[in-house]
């Protein structure tokens, strides 16, 4: 079994909720993960940041902010996938990461899918005033592109509906 299709079935195991065989899976596979992340080749490293998420590894927050600031676009998308899925249940591992998700988001620079992922990230995130007022000026800038926009704009609004009243 390659560490993709383990991850696959982690994946699946997580979404039963059949924690004691992703537990078993987890620990299994947590040293190949490790070393995958440190691989000379992007596509291993882009492999195991998006086993990240599919086994549930919150504790290897660091190895995913390594991930996050990885030299390639492909392995940053993985890592910012797995950021995604892990702060569904779990927002406080996004909230680490915030200042780091801002300078993507921003960056014009970045690439744009990144940037996207980036975007759909902070969906999950506490309603941060910073945050949203950083999605919309994405939103209102005629410059970026189409999809970009729109999606700063969803998340922005969304955040905003979710923010305490004051």
């Amino acid at each position: 079994m390659t560490l993709a299709e383990a991850a696959s079935r982690a994946d699946e195991l997580a979404a039963s909720g059949n924690e004691k065989e992703l537990a078993q899976l987890r620990l299994e596979w947590a040293d190949e993960v490790e070393a995958a992340a440190r691989d000379a080749d992007y596509r291993a490293r882009a492999t195991a940041y998006r086993a990240l998420g599919q086994f549930r590894f919150r504790q290897k927050q660091e190895l995913l902010a390594r991930g996050l600031e990885d030299e390639s676009p492909a392995c940053r998308g993985s890592a910012l996938i797995s950021l995604e899925l892990l702060s569904r249940e779990h927002p406080g591992v996004l909230n680490s990461q915030r200042p780091l998700l801002h300078r993507m988001v921003a960056s014009e620079h970045e690439n744009l899918a990144v940037r996207r992922l980036a975007v759909m990230c902070l969906r999950n995130g506490s309603p941060q005033q910073d945050t949203i007022t950083l999605l919309r000026g994405l939103s209102d800038d005629d410059e970026l592109d189409g999809e970009l926009r729109r999606s700063a704009g969803k998340v922005a609004e969304a955040l905003r509906k979710r923010a305490p009243k004051r």
